[in-house]
């Protein structure tokens, strides 16, 4: 049953990321250029060049801004690391319960020393 679940989880966080791909990749690009605008105002020399480089800033963050949805993609592969963790997690406890806890071994162990 946690299987299931885990496994629904991650397939509407697959459909979320997938679906946010866009706006995530125009979150980038506006961040790229918003870092490169802040750079090069602070080493600009004349008050055009910080003009420009200044409103070039503000209109790459008010894009940004506007990318919101990106942020919901973003929460969703991070969702989807975590179902992956969780599934990995899950397979290497059942394994590790399986031979730990196997009453045939420890009949067998049991058997062994009635016998000495």
């Amino acid at each position: 049953m946690k299987k299931v679940m885990l496994f629904c989880i991650g397939g509407l966080a697959a459909v979320v990321a997938v679906a946010s791909a866009g706006p995530v990749l125009g979150l980038v690009a506006c961040a790229a250029i918003m870092y490169v605008a802040w750079k090069q105002y602070k080493q600009a020399s004349t008050k055009g060049i910080k003009f420009f480089w200044g409103a070039a800033g503000i209109i790459a963050f008010l894009a940004t801004v506007g990318n919101v949805p990106a942020l919901l993609g973003v929460a969703a592969l991070g969702v989807l690391y975590m179902v992956y963790k969780k599934w990995q997690e899950d397979d290497e406890s059942f394994v590790g319960v399986a031979r730990e806890e196997d009453p045939f071994m420890n009949f067998e162990r049991q058997w062994s020393q009635l016998k000495k």
